[in-house]
């Protein structure tokens, strides 16, 4: 009998549930606001808690967090990170899980919470994933960016070899908490910063979200997101519930039927095709919002040339951007080899494909796999033209070729 010509083969195959909540909870270091102490499923859970905070955060709320723990009496130990883009490295992460294992963190019982913005956020996310082959966390994004975007995300990334997030895991937080109080002190170029994110969101989607942008960006930023003080007249406060519910809303809506992105073409990829490369070369001018922006707009011109949108939609895109404080180009959108090695990585990224989301209007994508290097051309001299002073040359359209 011929034992080689045997052969053998299983087969496992599971399904594992997926939840994970956002919780809006206004006052969250209110010592009275049990929402820090519960850990996901429930309870508060027992041993020491390690709580890290960026540095902006320390400095701000460190006291305020201290005395939140202390006043209920929870056993925590702390670390504080530096919260800038060239901290979101493989050295963090296990400068995380060295402090995991000086804290004695259980299994389940004790999470770690994180209180910062998306680089901290994404240091301790796959700290976490790696940490026993994956222990729960709760994150409380303190930016704009981290309550509208990363607050939704089931990812986490490191950047790594230059590259943007090239190390990551997909394994969300059980539980986020958002208190948008925490915009109050965020400075305005960050609040920026996440308003990318947010116009990322309105383009793609949501006309109403456009809309609102449109009207009263500029004053969103300006009054911090914040409540007007009783009595004024200022910006009512259910605008900015809505301009974040929206953004929240929309990210969850699109995330949730692929969050491990099994479908490559993604209409929240808009604004991250071209970027990624650009914002790494950039370090540290560029903030993640910012450049996401510009990509928006280098798509938009992009379709404008295939007719996709009119040049008045082009021109309404480029106010608005500018309306909130947001550059709608810089110098490397304009360096064409740049931009198509930006694109050749994209298309590693998208498994050999394009699965470029491109605006049919505002609010409307649709997804193209045959954009040429003479489209690129032309979109990188558009955004030559966008860095003057004026929207382009005299008389001409910032979409229009040479």
């Amino acid at each position: 009998m011929n034992h080689a010509s045997r052969q053998q083969s299983w087969k496992i195959q599971t399904e594992l549930p997926v939840a994970y909540e956002i919780v809006e909870s206004h006052g969250l270091l209110n010592p009275e606001n049990p929402e820090l102490l519960t850990i996901p499923g429930g309870g508060r859970g027992s041993g020491t808690r390690l709580v890290i905070l960026d540095h902006s955060v320390d400095e701000l709320y460190g006291a305020a967090v201290r005395a939140y723990f202390s006043e209920n009496e929870v056993k925590v130990e702390y670390l504080t990170l530096p919260g800038s883009e060239e901290n979101k490295s493989i050295e963090r992460v296990l400068e995380v899980v060295n402090k995991l294992n000086e804290v004695g963190t259980n299994r389940l019982s004790s999470p770690p919470i994180v209180i910062g913005g998306g680089v901290v956020a994404d240091v301790v996310g796959l700290a976490a994933s790696l940490y026993r082959r994956g222990i729960p966390f709760v994150r409380v994004p303190t930016t704009l960016l981290g309550q509208v975007d990363v607050s939704v995300a089931a990812k986490s990334g490191i950047n790594y070899g230059g590259y943007r997030n090239r190390l990551g895991a997909y394994t969300p937080p059980p539980r986020t908490l958002i208190d948008r109080s925490f915009l109050a002190t965020v400075p305005d170029r960050q609040l920026r910063n996440g308003m990318g994110e947010i116009f990322k969101m309105a383009l793609i989607k949501d006309l109403r979200l456009f809309e609102l942008l449109e009207e009263y960006g500029a004053e969103l930023i300006e009054t911090r997101f914040q409540d007007p003080e009783p009595g004024s007249d200022g910006l009512p406060g259910t605008v900015a519930d809505e301009v974040i519910g929206r953004a929240i809303a929309g990210m969850a809506e699109e995330l949730q039927p692929n969050l491990w992105e099994k479908d490559l073409k993604r209409s929240v990829d808009y604004g991250h095709s071209f970027s990624p490369l650009v914002e790494m070369r950039a370090l540290p001018e560029l903030l993640h919002g910012e450049a996401v922006a510009m990509d928006c707009v280098f798509s938009a011109l992009i379709a404008a040339g295939r007719g996709l949108i009119d040049g008045g939609r082009l021109e309404r895109i480029v106010a608005v951007a500018r309306r909130m404080g947001l550059e709608p180009s810089h110098p490397l959108f304009c360096d064409v080899a740049l931009v198509l090695e930006g694109l050749a990585d994209t298309v590693l990224h998208r498994d050999g494909m394009q699965n470029l989301p491109m605006l049919t209007a505002i609010g409307e994508v649709c997804f193209l796999n045959d954009v040429t290097e003479a489209e690129i051309e032309r979109a990188c001299d558009g955004m030559a033209r966008l860095l003057g002073t004026d929207a382009g040359r005299p008389g001409r359209p910032v979409g229009a070729d040479r």
